[in-house]
């Protein structure tokens, strides 16, 4: 049995030392050097300065606004990837000729890293050369070129739309798994009690896969909040900080600035930040449907 438990124990190691090395170390790396000035170009001088990292961060005009941002990018993103993921799944539970070829195509979004979707729709909405532009000409939607990402106007749309593109696969994908599992008996009972197709969906299908779908918009609003990889392709935060969520910003705050202080204090403020959104999201939808998915 000793020998045993050895075995298993020297087994494991290699794995404990990667998550310890690589996960744990670094997190707590993070969480002290926000209680210091940190900055990268000056490491003879590393100091606590308490919670100072924390008080500028609250003082300062772009971190504000990547408040305000993240809320409006997580919300209006995760809106409308599920409403339409729902809606493409629910069009793909049905069988029809070439269904295989068409989920491909309607997937294939979800197998791009978020940077080079970003580099894609930067071109498309390019005010010169950029095919939405074309396109709104071409059919006299506008009158002239709108410049989608130099606008602030309309930057946050567009890093928005780019990034439902993106997630709405996902949504498919998951929720087209939980409609597969529907008992078809149930949808017999609602005919033969004369349920229109909205009441099956609102009184059979969706209660049926809520745990899916609780579960799938708690995670994705956790990975919208802390990626920043389209809006680093798209706008690199621009025009002057309009796009910037808190994520991009304290990229931005590393790679440009060498602020690893006030960097690890943004992230430590986003950690937070999730902790209430999971606590609040899972009492408000009952936490035991999520043990059921």
């Amino acid at each position: 049995m000793k020998n045993q438990r050895i075995f298993i124990l020297s087994g494991l190691l290699p794995a404990l030392c990667l998550v310890l090395v690589f996960t744990y170390y670094p997190f707590l790396k993070g969480i002290l050097m926000a209680f210091q000035d940190y900055k990268l170009f000056d490491l003879r001088n590393v100091h606590f300065v308490g919670l100072s990292n924390f008080k500028a961060a609250f003082k300062d005009p772009k971190f504000l606004m990547a408040m305000k941002n993240s809320a409006y990018w997580v919300f209006c993103s995760l809106i409308l990837q599920f409403i339409l993921g729902l809606l493409l799944a629910l069009a793909m539970k049905k069988q029809f000729r070439g269904r295989g070829i068409y989920q491909g195509f309607a997937f294939y979004s979800w197998a791009l890293s978020g940077f080079l979707i970003g580099l894609i729709w930067k071109w498309m909405f390019n005010s010169q050369i950029g095919v939405v532009n074309d396109l709104l000409l071409k059919f006299g939607i506008i009158h002239e070129r709108i410049g989608f990402l130099s606008d602030p106007k309309w930057a946050m749309v567009s890093v928005i739309v780019a990034n439902v593109w993106y997630g709405v696969a996902f949504f498919a994908i998951m929720l087209l798994a939980a409609l597969q599992s529907v008992p078809g008996e149930l949808y017999e009972a609602a005919d033969m009690d004369g349920a229109t197709g909205m009441r099956k969906l609102l009184n059979v299908t969706l209660p049926y896969i809520m745990p899916t779908i609780i579960a799938t918009t708690l995670l994705r609003a956790i990975w919208i909040f802390n990626d920043p990889t389209i809006i680093y392709g798209l706008t690199n935060g621009g025009p002057a900080g309009t796009t910037h969520i808190l994520s991009s910003l304290m990229l931005d705050k590393i790679l440009y600035g060498g602020d690893y202080g006030a960097a690890s204090a943004i992230g430590i403020i986003m950690i937070i930040i999730l902790l209430l959104y999971t606590i609040f999201f899972l009492t408000v939808t009952k936490a035991e449907k999520v043990g059921d998915f």
